[in-house]
């Protein structure tokens, strides 16, 4: 298990640029198994997830060349499907959350699918209902097996169906509008997430020759179609990354530009952050943190204490909560972070607290963060990171820390931020990756 030890209180200045994003990337990786034609595509961040999902889909017969450092050929011509029932593809998919957005590309194109119960962040409970509920409407059938932990799904045909989805899950929506682009008739899908990522994957599916109107909006129509094609396409900028990087500049008073951060895709990123007191200015397509020595808290109109809660787009992504939290204790003033979504993701402030943040965790989801301003600065630590971004949020405070700072089990950072203790020290951090 590889470790940092962060020497904190070093500022930050410089250029630096967005990686591809994780969460499409997952996507529309899994997409390329709708098709037995060459997919290309470009801008894949180099991290331990999509490593992982590239690999698995390698071990199931998919043919991947990497053209370059950021850019992959795959062709999903010669499909091993003897693969998923293997020990082996249960032990890798388990791992790998990722791994559920198959199920849709191989029981729309194959007629089955095996899953074990996916792994991921510890960060509560994240229900399948939506994706399973959802692909039975077209017809599928399931049997769960208790023991194993394993989700059998067949279908010798798929059909349309309307399906209004008990909650906006962009993975749940990805995995159906799969199933559904390959099903004969049309599938409405009510309640869709309307990510950019899901716009894009939709994108990406119509130019691999699916027919789906209303894409960017809650409601899509698919006629379904009985064959695919290859295509090329090149993946957004990853917004959390790029709301991970306003934050470092805020949090260790730097100076920063991020480049080609596609601000037309960052919804009420930027704005929530300057809710938060911080300077972002839109540059072109680029973001400029200018330094700050301080920065104060917006209240509401009218005097109470601002509120920032995730919610689905174009909301607030629930993944930057725990970066604005860890902004937050620097500020002046006080916020209360409310996570909807995910019950588990604010237990990693106890470390916070430890380092001399001010924070009060109401319950599973929601703390108030009184801002310190210059009162008093965090103090370095030895720490265990418990998630993705949790982990980047307590790299960012170690690095605004007085002292130096363990953070073990980066292998979460590492799963969501590619080379980021590399990248960070190009800029003046001192960081040290310890194997």
């Amino acid at each position: 298990m590889a470790s940092f030890i962060i020497e904190g209180g070093h500022n930050l200045k410089g250029t630096i640029t967005p990686q591809g994003a994780k969460n499409e990337a997952l996507q529309v990786i899994c997409a390329t198994l709708l098709t037995s034609q060459e997919v290309i595509i470009e801008n894949i961040p180099d991290i331990l997830d999509v490593n992982n999902l590239i690999l698995l889909l390698q071990e199931m017969g998919v043919s991947v060349q990497r053209h370059n450092h950021t850019t992959y050929a795959f062709r999903a011509d010669r499909m091993d499907l003897s693969y998923i029932q293997s020990d082996d593809f249960m032990r890798k998919s388990a791992s790998l959350r990722g791994s559920i957005m198959i199920i849709g590309p191989l029981l729309a194109r194959f007629g089955e699918a095996v899953v074990p119960q996916p792994g991921g962040d510890k960060i509560g409970r994240r229900r399948l209902d939506t994706h399973f509920n959802g692909i039975m409407k077209l017809g599928a059938r399931m049997i769960f097996n208790e023991k194993k932990q394993l989700f059998t799904l067949t279908a010798s045909k798929l059909s349309g169906s309307y399906v209004l989805l008990e909650e906006a899950s962009v993975t749940g929506t990805a995995n159906l509008l799969m199933a559904a682009v390959l099903a004969e008739g049309e599938t409405i899908i009510y309640n869709a997430a309307c990510e950019p990522y899901v716009e894009q994957l939709s994108r990406m599916l119509v130019r691999m020759g699916a027919h789906i109107e209303g894409i960017g909006s809650n409601r899509l129509t698919v006629q379904g179609v009985t064959q695919l094609s290859g295509c090329h396409h090149c993946l957004l900028p990853d917004m959390i990354e790029i709301g991970s990087f306003i934050g470092m500049a805020a949090m260790t008073a730097s100076e920063i530009l991020i480049k080609d951060t596609s601000v037309g895709n960052l919804g009420i990123i930027p704005e929530s952050f300057r809710r938060l007191g911080i300077s972002v200015e839109q540059k072109g397509d680029d973001l400029f943190i200018p330094r700050q020595e301080s920065y104060t808290i917006e209240s509401f109109i009218d005097g109470s204490i601002l509120t920032i809660a995730d919610a689905p787009w174009p909301g607030l992504t629930p993944d930057l909560l725990s970066v604005m939290l860890v902004v937050a204790t620097r500020a002046k003033g006080s916020v209360l972070i409310h996570q909807k979504m995910f019950e588990s993701r604010l237990f990693f402030v106890d470390k916070l607290i430890d380092m001399g943040a001010q924070i009060i965790l109401c319950d599973p989801h929601r703390a108030v963060v009184i801002g310190l301003d210059d009162r008093f600065q965090l103090k370095g630590m030895t720490m265990t990171s418990p998630d993705i971004r949790a982990g980047i949020s307590l790299l960012i405070a170690a690095m605004s820390a007085k002292g130096k700072s363990t953070i073990h089990n980066i292998d979460q950072i590492d799963r969501g931020y590619q080379q980021i203790d590399q990248r960070l020290n190009a800029l003046g951090a001192r960081i040290e990756r310890i194997e």
